[in-house]
């Protein structure tokens, strides 16, 4: 496996033989990773009966990072370990130096609450399938993290996953479950889904339920699953949100999660691929893409859209009057992204509420210079 693949793959092994650093910084957008990452510290460190004493979900968006040491510094009564997932990490390193906060960090960490585990998470930074291809912006963001965070906390760099690695996760994962995949289906599923690994994961698993007893899933069963309706229903609905006919925007919602093997369960992952669609959208506005044929320069392999969308999704993008428009609703996805994720009693009512929002024109610009998406470029 790649790069990507690989440290993810030590720190779960860190975290399953409780070999922990005190605090890791979580770097990179690939969220597949990160919910590998994610799920071995929730199975592993937070009973699911105590998840209210032992889990905290923090934002420096909204929270100073002097509460969060704090509050990783105190002991609880009620949980014998505490996990801080410390979002927004871009936050320490805009408006100023910030010596400060990096004084309280240093202070924590030289002598940190061994009942604590604190997870920053930088997914500000976009880490490529192959690093040596990192953007000088990102470059440079990462090395100030190495030099603030690097001394204290491990790091751990959830780079892109490439097509391969796409081919090899299908054919293991296959490997694990006792189903033949065969490999044309698995580069059917692969380059469909632009090497998508939550997209490419959730269709795995309905593509091998869908092959039952006969534990072998064909290109025709990957053409008739995956091709048809997810993904079209998906740009139904942006094409929706960016028309402003909330109506029709809310049927297709519906539509989208009563058709969710998960339900309710799988609104993150619809939420990530919203988020998606309006980040090629946002890219296609900056660098004027006006033709399918130039859609393909202008997005980078392993964020394209499938051929059949491209059309559709330049029309979509080009009804927002500007770039900015398209930030504003990335924004309201971000935030929908962080209340989702803090387990709110109604996970529909949440995607509701944003595409009610989605749909409303925007009274006013705005320009909050603070703000980082939850999924960021």
């Amino acid at each position: 496996m790649g790069a990507g693949f690989a440290a993810a793959e030590r720190f779960v092994a860190e975290v399953r033989e409780n070999k922990l650093r005190p605090g890791y910084v979580l770097v990179g957008d690939e969220i597949f990773l990160y919910d590998r990452c994610r799920r071995a510290v929730l199975d592993t460190l937070v009973p699911a009966d105590m998840r209210d004493f032992c889990l905290s979900e923090m934002d420096l968006a909204e929270s100073s990072i002097f509460e969060a040491l704090d509050r990783a510094r105190t002991s609880s009564l009620m949980a014998p370990f505490q996990v801080f997932f410390i979002r927004g990490l871009k936050s320490l390193y805009t408006r100023g130096a910030k010596k400060e906060e990096f004084a309280a960090i240093e202070e924590y960490f030289r002598s940190p609450n061994p009942q604590s585990l604190v997870l920053f998470v930088a997914d500000h930074i976009r880490i490529p399938s192959d690093p040596r291809r990192m953007e000088m912006d990102d470059k440079n963001r990462y090395e100030r993290i190495r030099e603030t965070l690097g001394e204290w906390c491990g790091l751990v760099e959830l780079a892109r996953v490439d097509e391969t690695d796409a081919l090899r996760w299908i054919t293991a994962e296959s490997e694990r479950a006792g189903v033949r995949f065969d490999a044309d289906a698995a580069r059917e599923l692969a380059d469909a889904l632009g090497a998508d690994m939550m997209l490419i994961a959730s269709e795995w698993n309905k593509l091998t339920l869908f092959a039952g007893e006969k534990r072998h899933v064909t290109l025709g069963d990957v053409e008739t699953m995956v091709l048809a309706a997810k993904q079209r229903s998906l740009y139904e609905l942006t094409d929706a949100i960016s028309a402003r006919d909330t109506p029709r925007a809310l049927a297709l919602l519906h539509g989208l999660l009563n058709a969710s093997d998960g339900g309710e369960d799988s609104a993150i992952g619809h939420l990530y691929m919203l988020a998606r669609t309006f980040r090629q959208m946002l890219v296609i506005l900056e660098k004027n893409v006006r033709d399918s044929r130039a859609i393909w320069q202008a997005l980078w392999q392993g964020f394209r859209m499938p051929p059949f969308a491209a059309d559709d999704l330049i029309r979509q993008a080009r009804r927002y009057k500007s770039s900015r428009d398209v930030t504003r609703a990335l924004r309201l996805i971000a935030r929908a992204d962080l209340e989702l994720r803090s387990q709110p009693p109604d996970k529909r009512l949440v995607l509701e509420r944003l595409v009610f929002d989605l749909t409303k024109e925007p009274k006013g610009t705005q320009t909050d210079g603070s703000f980082q998406y939850a999924m960021e470029l």
